[in-house]
């Protein structure tokens, strides 16, 4: 418990076997109460290092992609009574020492959702993003405060942190099972009118670091544009979508472990 309040950090997992080990033994397991990994089917031993360290872990029997993970993950930390949700890459891209700083942002206030950005302090080309990506970061981050009328650094950082009531409310079994899912989630909480925070975050870019090609960059890209036109669309009532809808699918708790999903209790 962090200032009574219960903490759960879960790592959505795709062949991170090099990584999650280096990833976990840095969190800060005195303010966490769990830690949970999902694995997509990765094909690598990512299930058994996530065993090995004792940790609760999911399963899906098929790949079913970053979105997807997310909805897992997310819905075990509900299972688990959390009050604040960190998602943390276990691909060690994003240092876990931030945890602190971001859950007092959300346990103390004023804040619902805070990001790890790579953006402020400079950090994202001194850890070595690729120029493209970087120049992409900046574009669409642009026209995504534009159009959302939010000023934040960024909105691509895969270092989140919820409260419960955030992923509660939003419609997050209608947003994308692809790497958009990200950017969806983002555009929900500004549209319910959910307070985002931002702490500077060094993010490491080396072989182990998971990272999408040009190709799937584009395609996240054009997701992002037309996220935001859909958030403006339905705001000024010319079209209704149903990630924004008071009648969209939400999480449901109990069911983390349902479908192609195995779960492992964690070990006493």
């Amino acid at each position: 418990m962090f200032h009574e309040k219960r903490i759960v950090v879960v790592m959505p997992a795709y062949n991170a076997a090099r990584t999650l080990e280096r990833t976990y033994r840095e969190i800060p397991l005195d303010i966490v109460d769990e830690v949970v990994v999902t694995d997509d089917a990765s094909s690598d031993e990512t299930v058994a290092e996530a065993r090995k360290l004792g940790l609760r872990t999911l399963v899906h029997q098929q790949n079913r992609g970053y979105g997807a993970n997310q909805k897992t993950c997310y819905t075990a930390a509900l299972e688990l009574e959390a009050d604040v949700v960190v998602m943390l890459h276990p691909d060690y891209q994003y240092t876990p020492k931030l945890l602190p700083a971001m859950v007092s942002m959300l346990t103390d206030g004023p804040f619902d959702v805070v990001l790890g950005s790579r953006i402020l302090g400079g950090a994202a080309r001194k850890g070595g993003m690729p120029l493209y990506k970087y120049v992409a970061n900046r574009g669409l981050t642009a026209f995504q405060n534009l159009l959302s009328g939010a000023k934040l650094s960024e909105y691509h950082s895969g270092y989140r942190a919820f409260t419960r009531p955030v992923l509660e409310r939003l419609a997050l079994l209608e947003n994308s099972d692809d790497f958009v899912f990200d950017n969806q989630m983002l555009a929900q909480a500004i549209f319910h009118g959910f307070e985002i925070g931002e702490v500077s975050c060094p993010a490491a870019y080396f072989e182990d670091a998971s990272s999408i090609n040009f190709r799937r960059s584009v395609r996240y890209g054009i997701g992002v544009l037309e996220t935001s036109v859909r958030l403006l669309a339905h705001r000024l009532g010319w079209h209704t979508s149903a990630i924004f809808s008071e009648q969209g699918r939400r999480l449901e708790p109990g069911k983390a472990g349902s479908g192609g999903v195995t779960l492992d209790e964690k070990k006493s």
